[in-house]
């Protein structure tokens, strides 16, 4: 089930920032991997993703998941796909 919140856009912005920061400070990649999922099938799902991405929807599905393991260049893609920007900022 997906929810409804992260189809705005602010609402999914939070929600990946939080997935990433708990990634960043010792947490398991796959939450953000999840995270990712939840957000790109809340805005329009997989097949769309893959779409706008033009990567191949099977292999998001295994890049996704609980044993992908993405390379920094295809989060990118994923992030942009979304409509999203990946950057670094200062503190």
């Amino acid at each position: 089930m997906v929810c409804d919140s992260l189809k705005n856009k602010k609402e999914s912005e939070t929600y990946l920032r939080a997935a990433l920061e708990g990634h960043l400070t010792g947490g398991d990649i796959e939450v953000f991997l999840l995270a990712l999922r939840h957000v790109a099938e809340a805005q329009g799902g997989i097949g769309q993703l893959s779409k706008k991405s033009h990567l191949n929807r099977e292999s998001l599905y295994k890049t996704l998941s609980s044993k992908g393991n993405p390379e920094l260049q295809t989060i990118g893609i994923l992030l942009k796909g979304l409509g999203f920007e990946f950057f670094i900022k200062a503190a």
